[in-house]
């Protein structure tokens, strides 16, 4: 069911030529600040892939992709869920050495998308995979590479801020780090996202790491495929959105499965018949890179930045019927 929050007294305090030109120089300053943070190189990424490679975004599992029949080559085509998967066969396959990576944009499509304020069928973000040493596979990573991607964020807003005086949104560089598991322990009767925004609501700027395997109540705190992320060594980045009084999940990254976690997180995850595909058997006998990477929403992060209520504020669209009228009478311009 689609949901949409009009907040109270909610103003658009920016025209729409004025919000188109800070969409664009947002994201001018945040790829520059990733790409110098992180040591990335911008490349080409597909819009689909093969279906039966095994290179597309399994999301939580239940997303079905858009498909097409492609008669030139005899074979089905795959709208990108994202990219995490084909980042690290790019990789292996420019030569990459550790310490460097790529980022790219990606455009996709989520067909079963439920539409609110965050969520859209049209998705965007900044794809971005680095190759990392088997000693750096480690917590200390993660958490450092988490610390440059809300350094590159918070400049970036400062920057925008100080170029539209309109815009009054303040973030915190300060992180704090949690556990799905030490967020059930402290609020075992509120669900995984009620969790979320009373954390985030202590701590505006959250990283929420181990996402993917089950918590000590059975269930885990959200889905994750089992063939990209170590779910040990994986998270979120939050940041507490004032205008709409909730936690806003801007980037899922973490360090990426080796062969070990792969082949432990199919078979939990009931994945097995994977490994018979491509990208999973050159993963399994060790021949891809060992990486760290993840996707930075690019609306999402142009919403957060300029204080707007709804994502289709900041990029173009499909919604309901609904939606488009709940927004027209509170001013809220949908793109």
């Amino acid at each position: 069911m689609n949901h949409v929050i009009i907040p109270k007294d909610y103003q658009n305090r920016m025209s729409l030529y004025e919000t188109q030109k800070a969409i664009g120089l947002i994201k001018r300053l945040f790829e520059d600040r990733l790409c110098g943070a992180l040591h990335l190189e911008r490349v080409s990424a597909p819009l689909f892939v093969d279906g039966a490679t095994g290179l597309n975004d399994d999301l939580n599992g239940v997303e079905r992709p858009v498909s097409f029949d492609i008669p030139a080559t005899g074979g089905e085509g795959q709208v990108v869920h994202s990219l995490a998967k084909w980042k690290r066969l790019a990789l292996w396959q420019y030569g990459f050495a550790p310490g460097t990576g790529l980022y790219t944009d990606m455009n996709a499509i989520r067909r079963d998308e439920t539409l609110d304020n965050l969520h859209s069928v049209y998705v965007d973000q900044w794809d971005w995979e680095k190759v990392i040493t088997r000693e750096e596979r480690n917590l200390d990573t993660l958490k450092e590479t988490v610390r440059k991607i809300v350094d590159a964020i918070c400049t970036t807003s400062e920057t925008i801020r100080a170029i539209f005086p309109l815009v009054d949104i303040r973030l915190s560089r300060e992180i704090a780090f949690i556990t799905t598991q030490e967020l059930e322990d402290r609020w075992p009767d509120l669900t995984p996202k009620e969790r979320e925004n009373a954390f985030v609501q202590e701590h505006p700027t959250t990283f929420i790491m181990q996402i993917g395997g089950a918590l000590r109540s059975g269930k885990p705190h959200d889905g994750r495929a089992p063939d990209y992320d170590d779910w040990s060594l994986n998270g979120d980045i939050l940041f507490w959105d004032d205008i709409l009084g909730e936690a806003i999940e801007i980037s899922s990254m973490g360090i990426r499965v080796d062969e070990a976690a792969m082949d432990r997180q199919l078979t939990v995850a009931g994945c097995d018949s994977r490994r018979a595909l491509p990208f999973h058997q050159l993963l399994l006998s060790g021949k891809l890179p060992l990486t760290i990477g993840g996707g930075i929403g690019q609306s999402r992060l142009c919403m957060l930045i300029l204080g707007k209520a709804h994502i289709g504020e900041v990029q173009s669209s499909i919604w309901d019927e609904k939606t488009v009228e709940l927004c027209k009478k509170a001013g809220i311009i949908l793109l």
